[in-house]
């Protein structure tokens, strides 16, 4: 084995993929105990939008974030932008890293790696609205009816159908 091959058993790069960082609830308290298994992980998410306050759950690292950061009203609307998710999980470049830990309840098991990447999902659920709560989810946003429901139901449709190429 050649020096590089066994440093990378002995000290493996680690990136640490998060849906959103914008609380510290269930998923972010495993997200947290990641970090202190991982300390050196990086972190990927869809959006940061931590107060200042909370920071310290994820060790005050930065974290590298898709082009939904940036949308308008992503600070409170970033759920809104779910349709997009899956492409934009896509675009995170984890390639350089050895092991990618996907924290996923709803897109980031979706992260693309490579043959050479071990990538290991913790899945709290699969994205429970496009699921198993699909028509609670519509009936309580008023989805269920009328061409926004027929549009909601749509993306939703494509969700799961993305959610399920992922599952590998």
């Amino acid at each position: 084995m050649e020096g590089n091959q066994i440093s990378k058993l002995t000290n493996p790069k680690i990136a640490i993929v998060h849906e959103w960082f914008v609380d510290h609830s269930g998923s972010e308290k495993v997200l947290e105990q990641m970090l202190n298994v991982f300390p050196d992980a990086d972190l990927f998410g869809v959006v940061e939008f931590l107060p200042d306050d909370l920071k310290w759950y994820i060790k005050n690292k930065p974290v590298k974030t898709t082009f939904i950061q940036r949308l308008p009203f992503a600070k409170t609307k970033y759920r809104n932008y779910l349709p997009l998710m899956p492409f934009a999980i896509e675009q995170l470049d984890v390639s350089e890293y050895d092991i990618v830990i996907s924290n996923s309840h709803a897109v980031t098991k979706g992260v693309i790696t490579n043959l050479n990447q071990l990538h290991l999902c913790y899945c709290h659920s699969p994205i429970r609205y496009a699921w198993d709560l699909y028509h609670q989810y519509l009936r309580e946003s008023g989805l269920n009816k009328g061409l926004k429901g027929f549009i909601a139901k749509k993306i939703l449709h494509y969700i799961r159908m993305w959610d399920l190429s992922t599952v590998n």
